[in-house]
C-alpha cells in the first residue's frame, strides 16, 4: 500500500473518531448538563474537521513533501493537548488520545517520527499539568480551563510519570514494530520479485523449447500449453486449456487406458499422426509421464515433437538403401543381358533378310526385333539411372532449357491437338550452376510423365522462378504442372522407387532417375497431387553448386524428397 492510501485511511479514521467524540459529548451534555465546557470542545471538533479537509487537499503533495505528513501528526498532538486542557488537564479522561497520533506516526513514518511525536506529546502534557499547578496568567488559557479539584502534587507526579512513560514506551514499541514490519515487507517484496522473476524465467524457458510441452490434471484436462505446442498443433493455447489432451492431440483411444496405468518413474511413448486445422498431416512423436501438481495430487506431463522431417529422412534413407542395392546389381546384370541381347538382335536381323519368310514369320521376326529394342532401351535407362554420371556444372539460364524442352515436346509424337504446353518464366534470366544435360533430363522426364497422365488432353506448364531463402541462400524452383489423372495418396510414397510405373509403356525409371539427379545436385522434390485434378512437381535446386537444400514447408504438399 502506498503513502497516499495509508494517509487516506488515517484521515478517515481521524474524522470517524472526532465524530464519535462529538456524538458522545452531545449525549453527555443531554444526560448531565454542564459536565464540561461545550463551546471549546465543539470548536476543537470543528477545527479537526477543517484540518482533515486541508489534509485531503494536500494529499497529492505528501510523497514529494514529507514534512506535510509530519505536520499532520504535530497538529494532531496539539489538538489532543487542547482537548485535554478543556476537559480538565490532569483530571481529563482523554489523556490516552495522545497514543493515537503516536501510533499513526509509527504506521506512516515509522520509528523516528513516532519517537518525535511521543516526545512532543510528553512535553505538551507536562506543560499542561505544570500550568495547572503554577499560576501563569494566560487569559485565553484560563478562560477555557474548567474549574476542577486538582489532586495532590505527589499524585500528579505519579500520573504524569505514568503517562509520559506510556507515551515514550508506545512510541518506541510501535516504532520498532513498524520498522520490523517495514523490513519484513521489504523482504517479502524482494521475495515476491524473485518469485515473479523465477516464474517469468521458467515461462520463458518453457516457451523457448522447440518441443511441445503440455501439463494436465488427473482427468487429462490441459493446464498449460507452451508456445511450441501451439505452433506444432496449429491452435491457440487459450482454445485448448481445460480440454482433454487425448482429443486435442488426436491420440488413439487406447492411450487413455495406458495413461491411467502409468506409475511414477515410467513413461509412455506414442507415435501418431495429427491433422492440423489447415488440413496438413504431420507425424508426432509423443512422450507422457506422471506429474506431481503444486496443489497436491498428480497429473500428466506430455512432451511431443513434429517428426515429419525425421520420418521423411528415414523413408529417404530406406529408399537410398534400396536404390544402392539395385545400383550395385545393375552394373553386372545389365552388361550380362545387353551383350547377348545385341547378338540375338543382330542375328535375327540377318536371318530376316536372308531367309524366305512367310508373312506371319516376318511379323514374328518384327515383334522379336521390336521387343529386343524395347528391352535394350530399358537396360539403357537402367544403366543411366544406376551408374554415377560425370557432372560438369556451368552457369546456365534455366529459361532456355524450359523453352527447348517445350519445343521438343510440341513436336513429339506424344503431343496431340488437345494438349497445350506453356512455359512460365520471369522476364529476366534464371541462372543456376548445374550440369545442363542433367537439368534437361530432369525437366524432360517430369514433362513426359505429365503428358502421359493427360491422355484425355489438358494443359502442361513448365515454370521456373528464382527465390532467396531467409538465410540468404539463393535457389531455383522448377515446376511442372499437369491436368492429368493425378496420383493416389497411397502411391505418393513409392513413386520414386525403381520400376514403379503407372503407365503401360513406362519402364518405372524416369522418376527414380530424376530423384537421383536432384539429390546429387543437393536439391529437393515436392509432389502435390489430387486424383482427377492433376499433379504439381517442384524441383528446388541451389543456384550455386555445393549448397544443400533444406526441406521446404508447403501447405498442400504430400511428399518431400
Amino acid at each position: 500500500m502506498n503513502l497516499r492510501s495509508r494517509l487516506s485511511i488515517i484521515i478517515a479514521a481521524r474524522v470517524v473518531l472526532v465524530t464519535l467524540l462529538m456524538g458522545s459529548a452531545i449525549l453527555i451534555q443531554i444526560s448531565r448538563p454542564g459536565s464540561f465546557p461545550i463551546d471549546p470542545f465543539f470548536a476543537l471538533i470543528g477545527l479537526t474537521y477543517a484540518l482533515s479537509v486541508f489534509y485531503l487537499a494536500t494529499l497529492r503533495y505528501a510523497e514529494r513533501h514529507p514534512w506535510l505528513v509530519d505536520l499532520q501528526f504535530g497538529a494532531d498532538t496539539l489538538v489532543v493537548s487542547a482537548f485535554i486542557h478543556v476537559t480538565g488537564g490532569i483530571t481529563s479522561n482523554f489523556s490516552s488520545l495522545y497514543l493515537l497520533p503516536i501510533i499513526a506516526a509509527s504506521m506512516i513514518r515509522f520509528r523516528r517520527v513516532a519517537v518525535q511525536v511521543g516526545a512532543l506529546s510528553a512535553a505538551l502534557y507536562l506543560a499542561l499539568v505544570a500550568a495547572q499547578y503554577v499560576d501563569i496568567n494566560i487569559p485565553i488559557a484560563k478562560r477555557f480551563s474548567p474549574i476542577v479539584e486538582l489532586p495532590t502534587v505527589r499524585v500528579a507526579q505519579y500520573t504524569v510519570a505514568i503517562n509520559l512513560g506510556g507515551f515514550l514506551a508506545v512510541a518506541l514499541l510501535a516504532g520498532s514494530l513498524a520498522d520490523g514490519l517495514r523490513s519484513a515487507g521489504a523482504r517479502l517484496e524482494d521475495a515476491s520479485h524473485a518469485i515473479r522473476d523465477l516464474r517469468a524465467f521458467n515461462e520463458y524457458v518453457i516457451n523457448s523449447l522447440l518441443s511441445g510441452l503440455i501439463t494436465t490434471d488427473s482427468s487429462r484436462r490441459i493446464l498449460t500449453f507452451n508456445r511450441a505446442a501451439a505452433a506444432i498443433v496449429g491452435v491457440r493455447a487459450a482454445h485448448v486449456i481445460g480440454r482433454d489432451v487425448i482429443d486435442v492431440m488426436q491420440l488413439p483411444e487406447s492411450v487413455r487406458t495406458r495413461l491411467a496405468g502409468l506409475t511414477e518413474g515410467r513413461g509412455l511413448k506414442v507415435d501418431c499422426q495429427h491433422k492440423t486445422p489447415t488440413g496438413r498431416i504431420i507425424d508426432v512423436g509423443l512422450t507422457a509421464s506422471t506429474l506431481i501438481l503444486p496443489e497436491g495430487g498428480s497429473g500428466y506431463l506430455v512432451s511431443f515433437q513434429d517428426v515429419t522431417d525425421v520420418r521423411r529422412l528415414e523413408r529417404d534413407a530406406r529408399l537410398r538403401q534400396r536404390l544402392a542395392a539395385v545400383g550395385e546389381m545393375a552394373a553386372g546384370i545389365a552388361h550380362e543381358i545387353r551383350n547377348p541381347l545385341a547378338s540375338m538382335s543382330g542375328s535375327i536381323q540377318v536371318l530376316r533378310q536372308e531367309l524366305p519368310l512367310s508373312e506371319d514369320q516376318a511379323q514374328l521376326m518384327d515383334i522379336v526385333l521390336r521387343e529386343s529394342e524395347r528391352l535394350n532401351d530399358t537396360i539403357r535407362s537402367f544403366l543411366a539411372y544406376a551408374r554415377p554420371q560425370r557432372s560438369a556444372p556451368t552457369m546456365l539460364d534455366v529459361q532456355k532449357v524450359l523453352q527447348d524442352t517445350a519445343r521438343l515436346l510440341r513436336n513429339s509424337a506424344e503431343v496431340h491437338s488437345h494438349h497445350i504446353i506453356d512455359v512460365e518464366t520471369p522476364s529476366t534470366p534464371v541462372w543456376c550452376e548445374a550440369d545442363e544435360n542433367q537439368v534437361r533430363q530432369i525437366v524432360w522426364n517430369l514433362a513426359t510423365n505429365g503428358l502421359r497422365a493427360m491422355g484425355a488432353g489438358g494443359r502442361l506448364v513448365l515454370a521456373a522462378v528464382a527465390e532467396v531463402a531467409a538465410q540468404g541462400d539463393e535457389w531455383v524452383v522448377l515446376t511442372v504442372r499437369d491436368q492429368g489423372c493425378g496420383i493416389p495418396a497411397d502411391d505418393l510414397e513409392t513413386i520414386f522407387q525403381p520400376f514403379h510405373s503407372t503407365f503401360g509403356r513406362g519402364t518405372g525409371l524416369g522418376l527414380a532417375t530424376v530423384h537421383r539427379l536432384v539429390t546429387d545436385n543437393s536439391g529437393t522434390i515436392l509432389v502435390s497431387s489430387e486424383v482427377g485434378i492433376g499433379t504439381i512437381v517442384s524441383v528446388r535446386l541451389p543456384v550455386h553448386a555445393g549448397v544443400s537444400a533444406a526441406p521446404v514447408e508447403a501447405e498442400n504438399q504430400r511428399v518431400v524428397v
